[in-house]
């Protein structure tokens, strides 16, 4: 089992910058492909960005393309999301996920089996 916690949401203006961590704590991070999700209010929990196992691999929706970027660092068991140019439609609730039966990172949050309780992020126009 592993848990997690992400941690460096806040409130920020358009065209500005924050960056998410995800700490792991449990069994090895490395064998888990890892995702970052995002729900706002009303609307379905999607998918925002993955990365695999060894980080050699990245994923992104489109809409973020360009702007956040994900990485790990399988040391010290984290997972981060930089967000850049941020937008009000970025507002949501940040969660990070982990998935351990395939290396990389699924973007259907119904396949991961560890979450975190989540990081508001919100974008004030």
């Amino acid at each position: 089992q592993v848990q997690l916690v992400e941690s460096g949401g806040g409130l920020v203006q358009a065209g500005g910058s924050l960056r998410l961590s995800c700490a792991a704590s449990g069994r090895t991070f490395s064998v888990y492909a890892m995702g970052w999700f995002r729900q706002a209010p009303g609307k379905e929990r999607d998918f925002v960005s993955g990365i695999s196992r060894s980080g050699g691999s990245t994923y992104y929706t489109d809409s973020v393309k360009g702007r956040f970027t994900i990485s790990r660092d399988n040391a010290k068991n984290t997972v981060y999301l930089q967000m850049n140019s941020l937008k009000p439609e970025d507002t949501a609730v940040y969660y990070c996920a982990a998935e351990r039966t395939t290396w990389y990172p699924p973007r259907e949050y119904t396949e991961y089996d560890y979450w975190g309780q989540g990081t508001q992020v919100t974008v004030s126009s």
